[in-house]
């Protein structure tokens, strides 16, 4: 078994050019914006950008599975507010519909945020709803939730938060999460001692379960367990430390699936991916 791992890299100037700064960085995953992610509309993909970018990643040796295309960071699924809700609804479909033309089987997501207008329950079952009816429209990408450090009212950082999105989607084979490390410690699950690691994972498995672990961002965390704060420090370098990273890259239940660095200086992305493969 294999652990895939590259870095969340710059689509700019065309989908193609992800997968030229992946292949610079030794990378054997990626993920990347498919549109720009600071605005509600963004020009379809042309045929020829479609056509290109698959031959490209074939070409470079790249698999669609390890390719984790991230939504834009306006999207809330749980928005109370209805405009917002409406344009988060078009663009979810938008990203889902994209990956889905560029023949990749994943989309990762943040869950959404309630703002103190709505409960948690309603914002959760909301989110749920939304991935079913963008599900109905696609065929073969998995909606893939992403768990958040939990700032201000995002929701998505306790595992039981995540189920209870899970349990709401009618097609399970199609719905999948990426764990966020430094989310992970940031929302509490102290990943940085051998207990605290064993301690989330086992929480996950029986919350969550295993089975549905699709992707993950790894990153070091600036700030301790349980700030709610995300902010991405450089591998070994934050309060997860290098003993967590080790224990990482010898635990079998995260092989066969992207594992994306979204650590804050792409000058080092090489070094990171070179230094977690010799561990």
């Amino acid at each position: 078994m294999t652990k895939y791992i590259g870095a969340h890299v710059s689509a700019s100037g065309g989908v193609c050019n992800a997968i030229l700064n992946a292949e610079a960085i030794g990378a054997s995953a990626f993920a990347l914006f498919t549109r720009n992610q600071r605005s509600w509309v963004s020009k379809p993909l042309s045929t020829e950008e479609i056509h290109a970018f698959k031959d490209l990643l074939a070409e470079r040796g790249f698999k669609p599975e390890y390719v984790l295309p991230h939504d834009s960071y306006l999207i809330n699924l749980g928005s109370p507010d209805e405009e917002t809700f409406q344009k988060s609804r078009a663009a979810f479909l938008d990203e889902m519909q994209r990956a889905q033309q560029l023949g990749l089987q994943l989309m990762n997501f943040h869950p959404g945020s309630h703002l103190n207008k709505i409960s948690e329950e309603e914002c959760l079952d909301q989110i749920a709803r939304e991935i079913n009816r963008a599900l109905d429209q696609t065929e073969g990408v998995t909606a893939v939730i992403e768990n958040t450090a939990g700032q201000g009212t995002n929701l998505g950082w306790k595992f039981e938060h995540i189920a209870r999105i899970i349990e709401g989607v009618e097609d399970k084979s199609r719905v999948g999460v990426c764990i966020d490390t430094c989310h992970t410690i940031a929302a509490g699950y102290d990943l940085s001692t051998e207990m605290g690691y064993q301690f989330a994972m086992e929480e996950f498995e029986r919350v969550v379960g295993f089975k549905y672990l699709r992707a993950v961002h790894l990153n070091d965390s600036k700030k301790g367990a349980g700030s709610h704060v995300d902010r991405h420090e450089v591998l070994g370098e934050g309060f997860l430390g290098k003993a967590f990273f080790e224990r990482f890259m010898h635990d079998p239940r995260f092989d066969e699936m992207p594992i994306i660095l979204e650590t804050p200086d792409p000058m080092r992305w090489a070094d990171e991916i070179r230094w977690l493969r010799s561990l």
